[in-house]
């Protein structure tokens, strides 16, 4: 997976780029249908100071697009914060594609004992 990040009014260190690389990799590890992601870590100074630091993903799958974002005082919590809203988009994306192939093979089931094959 590529992996553009970008920054804005904040200076990336070393380890803001490995938590958001470890963060990323578990992502990987969910659904490897990702192609890339576009990370945004900002810092908003006229805002609150419970809501200054921001981070954002755009995760480029297969299909429909994944993003979220999140607002927090603490830069690392919102990279978490929005891991965890990311992974639970996967988690959902990957529960609908299953239950869609159960539902169509108990159609094709019940077509089957209803012409008594």
């Amino acid at each position: 997976m590529k992996l553009i990040l970008s920054t804005h009014n904040v200076t990336l260190t070393k380890t803001l780029e490995d938590r958001v690389v470890k963060r990323l990799e578990q992502l990987d590890h969910m659904d490897g249908r990702a192609i890339d992601a576009r990370v945004t870590l900002e810092h908003d100074h006229q805002r609150m100071p419970e809501r200054q630091f921001s981070c954002s993903i755009l995760l480029a799958v297969r299909g429909p697009d994944l993003f979220a974002e999140a607002r927090e005082s603490d830069l690392y919590a919102a990279i978490d914060i929005v891991t965890k809203k990311i992974a639970q988009q996967i988690r959902k994306r990957h529960s609908k594609t299953k239950a869609r192939k159960h539902k169509d093979a108990a159609k094709l089931k019940e077509v089957k004992r209803a012409v008594g094959v």
